[in-house]
């Protein structure tokens, strides 16, 4: 692929990547080109069904082509680096491609390896992890056929995606253990970084009244710091007091460190000295704050967000606009506002509908409409309609 050149270069096939090449192309961008190197496509906010038992795994894949909006190229590679003074990218099989513009959504890194034992763990006969396609299947396994025992649920401090997505199987799972009577003989430890359980206001307060109905034992400013497998047992230290505290599991299901992928770390566009190595744009514009031609949005953008594909649908639009009035020399109309949403599956047929900027205050889309309450109305949003949304609208570049 020496010597190639695209007006528009997108790195990473997934929400960000074929949405935003969607709307490009309506935009009048004929040259877009993709580079993917996955077979499939995934729709990850129903991994936390999947593992909470109220959504199939076939219902969260497709095939990567049949996503792959028409005229744009799919170079079935991976990007190894870029050099944005020469504008160009390196990919695995050696080629080299030249760009105007290159978005880089390659997605985020699941860093099992940072905590010591956790990637075992998850592939041991107690654990799992919705977090991955492969192992959600897996968790609903074991969520299910727990009748007694310890379950433990983790959640990762620093950036990560969708961080409500921790909690969902839980409830699901409680609610499950509760219709079928078994929930009392069963503890529920869920393992939080944070000091409330999400930061939201009205939010907050729904979750804790559901983790007190479900008898759920909360451990704010907490977190894992090692797991041993073949003990079944997981270290959990409180960052405040210091205090470290064994707990042995029947199930865990585990939530890793995140961060960008290694190779996008290497190049210069993350902020200097920044470890996590997220691409350093302007939060509203979604431009490179050192490279003109560079863009970033999703889960690899250094934003201010909660990382969501709420998020990421705002973020497109403001992307693709922006792109297309620098490409004609005008000034950039749009700013991405910090939007960012998590529904939050409380029950097997109910959901607390967050919805907060970069600076965790509500912002709800339909003013004074109370969404944070548990709503039966916002199961059939989040279970029924948005999968349908994206992916007959959002990958098609139409909302």
């Amino acid at each position: 692929m020496a010597g190639q050149h695209h007006e528009v270069i997108i790195i990473g096939g997934g929400n960000a990547g074929v949405s935003l090449a969607a709307r490009l192309q309506r935009y009048g961008v004929k040259d877009v080109a993709v580079v993917e190197p996955g077979s499939h496509h995934y729709y990850q906010p129903l991994f936390s069904h999947v593992a909470g038992g109220r959504a199939k795994a076939k219902d969260a894949v497709r095939p990567q082509e049949a996503v792959m909006p028409r005229g744009v190229e799919w170079i079935r590679d991976s990007a190894t680096g870029i050099d944005p003074d020469a504008n160009t990218v390196m990919l695995a099989s050696g080629g080299q491609l030249g760009y105007g513009h290159l978005v880089v959504c390659p997605g985020i890194q699941l860093d099992w390896d940072n905590i010591p034992g956790l990637a075992e763990a998850v592939h041991s006969p107690s654990g799992a992890s919705h977090y991955e396609f492969e192992l959600a299947t897996k968790a609903w396994t074991l969520l299910k056929g727990l009748k007694a025992g310890t379950a433990v649920f983790t959640m990762s401090s620093g950036p990560i995606k969708c961080g409500g997505a921790a909690q969902k199987p839980m409830y699901l799972a409680c609610d499950y253990w509760r219709k079928h009577g078994v929930l009392q003989d069963i503890r529920v430890v869920m393992v939080q970084p944070s000091d409330t359980v999400f930061g939201v206001p009205g939010v907050d307060d729904e979750l804790n009244r559901k983790i007190a109905e479900y008898g759920i034992e909360l451990r704010l400013n907490s977190e894992v710091v090692s797991v041993e497998p073949s003990a079944q047992t997981v270290l959990i230290k409180n960052n405040v007091t210091g205090i470290a505290e064994e707990l042995r599991y029947d199930v865990l299901n585990a939530v890793p460190p995140q961060s960008a992928p290694d190779w996008l770390k290497a190049t210069e566009l993350p902020a200097p000295g920044d470890s996590g190595g997220f691409v350093e744009v302007d939060p509203q514009t979604l431009r490179h704050v050192r490279f003109p031609s560079v863009w970033s949005l999703g889960d690899a953008a250094a934003t201010l967000n909660s990382k969501s594909g709420g998020a990421l649908r705002k973020q497109t639009n403001v992307l693709a606009k922006n792109l297309v009035a620098a490409r004609e020399g005008n000034p950039l109309p749009e700013k991405y506002d910090g939007y960012s949403v998590c529904p939050f599956t409380v029950s097997r047929s109910t959901v607390v509908f967050a919805e907060f900027d970069d600076e965790y205050r509500p912002m709800p889309s339909i003013p004074k409409l109370p969404t944070w309450k548990e709503s039966r109305a916002s199961w059939v949003v989040d279970r029924d309609i948005f999968p349908r949304v994206y992916w007959n609208l959002i990958l098609k570049g139409r909302a």
